[in-house]
């Protein structure tokens, strides 16, 4: 009876580490399997975007400050 209680209790223990590791090895493999994603863009349109909106930006102050400016110059 005593080597029935040792046996299972090793049995329960190898269970017990089998259930812990098991689900990352097998994350692991799936990752290192799995190949890289495209990019979804090489930059330029990130840089046009920026652009557009600096140049926007500057249209808009060049027409608040324009009035302002012209005012200050009445003869």
């Amino acid at each position: 009876m005593a080597f029935l209680r040792a046996a299972s209790e090793v049995l329960a223990i190898y269970t017990l580490v089998l259930a812990v590791f098991s689900p990352s090895v097998l994350q692991v493999q799936s990752l290192s399997l799995a190949p890289a994603p495209t990019p979804s863009s090489d930059g330029t349109s990130i840089d046009q975007g920026i652009a557009y909106v600096l140049m926007l930006v500057a249209l808009v102050l060049t027409y608040l400050i324009h009035p302002f400016d012209a005012s200050s110059h009445r003869f």
